[in-house]
């Protein structure tokens, strides 16, 4: 798993350190978090990271690059099976509609892409999040269908190789 930095024109998306993790799981705060920093999502996310500090994961923290603050997460949810490999993504309520959550998934999705032996890369949403779904098919995934849940049904957006 490669452990370099994706920059984008707004964003950095880093590799989340297992400090950072580990601060987040203890409630601490860090001066280079948004305010609302870390939301549920990276919540459990940081949990799983320290759970499982040895295994190889695709998560990133989002950081902001005019403010250096780290905004939300990202991440492959890592090992892939079969070529194959689901995202995931969150952004803090304080910087949602900005752009930056589609921004992201443009740079994982075509980082994933460079992964060997990559073929498909997707996310699954709840098709009542509208804003998710956005993002999505913003970010150039066409929706493939659905995919029962412990949640329900979710609709699968998968992306194509550029």
């Amino acid at each position: 798993m490669s452990s370099i930095d994706l920059i984008t024109d707004r964003l950095v998306l880093r590799p989340w350190p297992a400090e950072e993790a580990a601060a987040v799981v203890a409630g601490e705060r860090r001066p280079h978090w948004a305010a609302d920093f870390p939301a549920d999502g990276e919540r459990m996310i940081a949990g799983l990271l320290t759970r499982k500090p040895e295994q190889p994961h695709g998560h990133r923290l989002m950081i902001e690059r005019e403010t250096g603050l780290t905004v939300g997460g990202i991440g492959l949810k890592w090992p892939p099976t079969d070529g194959s490999v689901e995202f995931g993504y969150g952004v803090v309520p304080s910087r949602r509609c900005r752009g930056y959550t589609t921004e992201a998934v443009r740079a994982l999705v075509a980082h994933a892409f460079t992964l060997p032996g990559m073929v498909l890369v997707y996310a699954t949403v709840d098709p009542t999040n509208v804003p998710s779904v956005r993002v999505l098919e913003k970010a150039g995934l066409r929706r493939d269908g659905v995919v029962d849940s412990d949640e329900g049904p979710l609709h699968r957006y998968v992306a194509e190789p550029r």
